[in-house]
């Protein structure tokens, strides 16, 4: 029942989200409350210039307990309770779209993860597909790139009509993205609570939400944009799911992009603007 008004309320706000939408300071919970929401044609995101070149911008806020393991393609944080990551976040440039290895299916666990991660028993049998989130068709640039987006580390439990399905087509959107923009960075995970359910004798928590931010910095144009997405089948178009950052940051309390200047963080992160992103991939999503 839960998760049945949640849903309700996501897509109710998500309705709303049109060109450039900035909420309101007063309501810092999410799903916002579609009336504090304030539509304008125009903020000054267009004024906003890239700084000095920011070293893993990627990375969201790091708290003092987390360790960041560092792959070829990917880094991680990795949460033992859950057993899946908190987070993977990468940069994803117009070159590394471009297929240089085939995808291998060889799911190993990650000998980063010195507490062990999940592995093949824990998903035999469970009716839920071993969902990348770094996808490996992101990762197909690179032999090594492409084995360790196998890791278990890198996986979660996604229900086979939402992995195959509009979560497979977000990926291949934001593909699509990285060719138009040059450069993107890309911060991916499930939204890890108390109390979900579990699977295998690792106990690997099976997430409701899914969520996904992706910061353009390369001038002009520089934007970020955010999704929600419950683990579940759905015919909707992605715009649907599409959310501020902030708002991502609220559901999930995850700082991204600390990195950036402040001034610029704040504003990129409370802005979504709908029509600065292409709606159709180029890409191929079967992968």
């Amino acid at each position: 029942m839960k998760f049945a008004l949640l849903f309700f309320f996501i897509i109710f706000n998500l309705t709303l989200c049109r060109n450039h939408v900035k909420p309101s300071d007063e309501n810092r919970t999410f799903p916002p409350n579609p009336d504090s929401l304030i539509l304008t044609e125009s903020i000054n995101i267009d004024s906003i210039k890239p700084d000095t070149v920011l070293i893993n911008l990627e990375f969201p806020q790091k708290q003092p307990e987390e360790v960041i393991i560092t792959h070829t393609g990917y880094s991680l944080v990795y949460n033992e309770i859950h057993e899946q990551a908190n987070w993977v976040a990468y940069e994803l440039t117009r070159e590394e779209t471009e297929k240089v290895v085939d995808r291998n299916n060889n799911f190993i666990t990650d000998p980063f993860v010195l507490t062990l991660t999940a592995n093949d028993k824990d998903y035999a049998g469970s009716g839920y597909d071993k969902g990348h989130l770094a996808p490996a068709a992101d990762m197909s640039w690179s032999l090594t790139a492409m084995k360790e987006s196998f890791y278990y580390s890198n996986m979660s439990p996604q229900f086979p009509g939402f992995n195959r399905g509009i979560w497979k087509k977000l990926e291949a959107l934001v593909r699509t993205w990285a060719i138009e923009n040059e450069a993107i960075y890309i911060v991916t995970g499930p939204v890890l609570t108390n109390g979900l359910p579990a699977i295998g004798e690792d106990k690997v928590s099976v997430p409701g939400f899914y969520y996904k931010v992706i910061l353009d910095y390369t001038a002009p144009g520089i934007k970020g944009i955010g999704f929600i997405l419950p683990n579940a089948s759905s015919n909707e178009p992605l715009q649907k799911y599409a959310v501020t950052i902030d708002s991502v940051e609220k559901f999930t309390n995850i700082d991204f992009f600390p990195l950036l200047p402040d001034n610029q963080e704040n504003l990129i992160e409370i802005t979504l603007c709908i029509s600065c992103w292409t709606w159709t991939s180029s890409t191929t999503s079967n992968y």
